[in-house]
């Protein structure tokens, strides 16, 4: 292969923070994944991701959020990058049992083999990485 040559392939797409644009992004990663055995998991992290934005940061209402989707023939790597407003960073939480909200990014990192958030108060962005030739929550090293 020429050094400048690449099989992974990037798609991005910004949406309003508005709910039913949670729908929008699933559609968008089916579509781009079609085929891949990676797909639904993609499609319901992304969902989760898209959510969590919307819901705890700055990007719902009349902000926005951006996915990028790489595509390669080992790995499928999802973020979500949202428009921040918060004092803490997205992290796997363990919730009571009658809690309403805090699973979704520990559902997240057991379907991924890895996430990484990365920001600040400005912004995050959350990347679930997924392996073709692993294990979920595995590490392909």
């Amino acid at each position: 292969m020429h050094e400048y040559t690449s099989t992974a392939r990037v798609w991005g797409l910004t949406c309003p923070g508005f709910p039913e644009e949670v729908s929008r992004a699933r559609r968008w990663t089916r579509d781009i994944l079609r085929g891949s055995p990676l797909a639904d998991d993609a499609e319901l992290i992304v969902s989760e991701l898209s959510a969590n934005a919307i819901l705890h940061t700055a990007s719902g209402g009349a902000g926005s959020f951006h996915l990028a989707l790489a595509v390669s023939p080992k790995a499928v790597a999802l973020s979500v990058t949202d428009e921040g407003g918060t004092v803490t960073a997205p992290k796997v939480e363990l919730p009571t049992m009658d809690a309403v909200h805090g699973r979704g990014l520990g559902m997240v990192s057991v379907i991924a083999h890895r996430v990484v958030v990365h920001g600040s108060h400005s912004g995050y962005t959350v990347t679930a990485e997924l392996f073709t030739d692993a294990q979920p929550g595995g590490h392909p090293c």
